[in-house]
Order: C-alpha cells, then structure tokens, then sequence
C-alpha cells in the first residue's frame, strides 16, 4: 500500500457550544487533503486551552485527566491507521474513523452490489450475455432502485436487511406501484435473485431471503392465427400503402418465425445458399445471441422479392423497411379489423403464429422447431408453442377412425 500524507490533532469546536459556553473538543484526521472528524465529548473552556500542544493548559488533576483520554485516543488513531496498512487496505480519513469506531469490515450495500453486477455484465455483453439480456438487468436495478427508496427513503440499504419482508413487499410494489403483470414481475424477481444468490455464495448473506418465496409463472394463453386467419390476411387486397407494407412485414415473420428486432435488423447479406442450394437465413437473435439457421418458405421469399428495389432498403442493406414497433402494432390493429379477425393482433403474434399454426401443425417435429426459433431448450419451445384445437381435433379424429375399424 502507497503511503499517503497523514495528519492528526485535537482543536476546540467553537460553533457548536453547549449551554455553558463551553466548547467541545474534537479531534481531526486528515489523509491526502481529506478530513473526518470526531467529537471527543469533553467540553472545554477556551481559555484552558492550548491550541498548539491540542492539549488543555494547567496540572490540575481535571487537566492530567482530560490528557491522558486525549493521549489515548491518539494512539488509538495511528493503531487504526496501522490496521489499514498491516491488511493492505484503502486508507483515507474515513475508513481509520470506521476503525476506531469497530466498523473494521466494509459494508454491503444492496445497490452498489446491483451495479458492480451490472458493470461486470455489460463488459461481456457480446462474449457470455446478449444485448437484451444487460438491458433487462438495468431495468431491474432501476426498479430496485426505486423500490428502496419507495419503502426507505434511502439511496441504498445494507445487504443484511434483505429478509423474507423485504421480497414480498417488493414483489407487491412491483404489481401495484409499478403496475406489472405477474410474470412480468416474475422476471424482476428473478434477476434480482441472482444477484441475491451471489451473495449467499460469497458469504455475504448467511440466508437466502427467497428461500420460502414462491416465483411460479402463470400460463400464458398466447394469441396464435389459425390456418384460416393467416389466409385472409394474406390474400386481403390492401389500397392504403402502410397497411401493405406492414400486412407483408407481418407475414414474413409469421412464416421466418423472427421477431420484430430480428426482422428489423435483418441485412441481405443473412440472406444465403444453404446446403440444400435453397436461400436460407443466417442471423444471431437479438435477444439471446443465439445463432439461427432458417429455410426461407415460398411466402417470405416472395416478400424479399418484392422489395428487392425499395429504396430504404437499398440505403440501409436491409431485406424489409421495418417501421417502429409501436407503429407495426398500431398498424396491426387496423388490418386485423379489416380482416374481421377478433384478436388482439400484435408482431409477436407472428413468433407464435409461426411456431403452432405453420410448423408444430404441420407435423414439423418440435425439435426443429425448437431450432428454428433459436431456443436454447426444448422446454422453451414446449411453453412457447401452444397446439391448436383444430389440430388436436384432427389428431383425435384419426384416432377415433382407427379405434373404429
């Protein structure tokens, strides 16, 4: 450890008198130009004091005591200073003021741990984490965040306040304050968690304060076109250009099984020959970095086609002019009315249309499909692609013909 410039003494406190206009003694520590202070508690008055020496005037046996405390506690001062430099730790005016006091171990702070997560993270982000991934934690950091200062009205709280009270009260601040779904809240929790569980692991926490906590996702009736639907979409005859753009947009993802981001960001250049000598697509999911590899279907490569030379396209070397999101599901909105389609219509329906009505219902086998829709799991893809009830309904219909023979 460098040395740093240190600096002791004792002066008398003027501005802070006591009712019999004495003044207290205060001792000050100063480390390269920074200082803390400490309140000896011992009132003085100011004509029993030597400035010079820091000590008090006389040999009275009030005087012998009061320096004799003073001497003292200036040992205690250079004994902390040598803690600090013996354990090859940080010195500054602070940290020996925590020593004197008992506070040799550094405090755990909830949010300044978030955020060395945080920071570790994002300098991986592209290596071990994706792009959405950091995103997702900065949120949930925001979001504890606020929560302390919510309940505490504090900038950040010790790590061992963390108890069973404190994850249920956020988990119900994040429902209501926040307005978040319940797995969305889920979500938030999760993450949080994480960062929890670190600390139980480095020994910071002795328990994990989620232990009895129950994070359980509901299910999620996901929105999906039936066979039918997706037709009338496709062959409705659109006059106002928008609608057009955004109805082929759509249906290159509901048969590429991309969403919005990936879509947006897609460049010719993803657009290759595969094995098979057939175009395919070759891209990274935004959200999980994970490579995906997909045979492009005679629909989607008929939309490419179609804006082969359409001029934001050709600027940007992107395969469609995507527009915002919250345009395409505003758009969405309109065509799904003019379609006579009863559903809440937005992008991501497209993913889902893609994995159930397109594939899974055409008897694509869900491991390919898992694939397709670059899952790193094949229980994403068991969650992620509800069968349809015709389909269920045409499998048992089978099933009833065979049992009838």
């Amino acid at each position: 450890m460098i040395e740093k410039s240190f600096n002791f003494l004792y002066y008398l406190k003027s501005s802070r008198k006591n009712k019999g206009k004495n003044s207290c003694i205060y001792a000050r520590i100063t480390v390269e130009g920074q200082r803390a202070e400490i309140s000896t508690k011992i009132a003085l008055e100011a004509e029993k004091w030597n400035s010079d020496s820091g000590r008090v005037l006389g040999k009275t046996e009030k005087a012998k005591q009061i320096n004799a405390y003073l001497d003292s506690m200036q040992m205690k001062v250079l004994q902390a200073r040598k803690y600090l430099l013996d354990n090859d730790k940080e010195i500054t005016a602070k940290s020996i003021k925590n020593v004197l006091h008992g506070n040799t171990e550094d405090r755990k702070l909830i949010l300044e741990i978030f955020q060395k997560h945080n920071e570790e993270m994002e300098a991986l982000v592209g290596k071990e984490f994706a792009a959405g991934t950091m995103e997702r934690y900065r949120t949930s950091y925001d979001h504890t965040k606020a929560f302390i200062k919510w309940k505490y009205q504090m900038d950040d709280i010790e790590l061992k306040k963390l108890d069973y009270d404190f994850i249920s009260q956020y988990s119900f601040w994040l429902k209501t304050v926040r307005g978040c779904a319940h797995n969305t809240t889920v979500k938030y929790l999760a993450n949080f968690k994480k960062i929890v569980l670190s600390c139980v692991k480095k020994g910071w926490l002795v328990r994990d304060p989620f232990q009895n906590f129950k994070m359980v996702k509901r299910e999620v009736n996901r929105e999906v076109l039936s066979k039918d639907e997706l037709g009338s979409i496709s062959e409705k005859i659109f006059t106002i250009e928008r609608l057009d753009h955004v109805r082929d947009i759509f249906l290159f993802s509901c048969y590429t099984g991309l969403a919005y981001i990936d879509v947006k960001n897609l460049k010719r250049s993803q657009v290759i020959v595969g094995v098979d000598n057939e175009k395919w697509i070759e891209t990274k999911r935004k959200k999980t970095d994970s490579p995906v590899r997909i045979p492009i279907l005679p629909v989607a490569l008929g939309i490419i086609e179609k804006y082969k030379e359409n001029p934001k396209c050709n600027h940007d070397d992107s395969v469609l002019p995507v527009p915002s999101n919250q345009k395409m599901n505003a758009y969405l909105k309109e065509i799904a009315d003019l379609c006579g389609i009863q559903k809440d219509l937005t992008f991501h329906t497209a993913r889902h249309t893609f994995a159930t009505t397109v594939t899974l219902s055409n008897g694509v086998p869900i491991e390919t499909v898992s694939k397709l829709l670059g899952h790193k799991s094949l229980k994403q893809t068991q969650h992620y692609a509800k069968i349809l009830d015709v389909k269920i309904s045409e499998d048992m219909l089978a099933l009833k013909k065979k049992l009838g023979k």
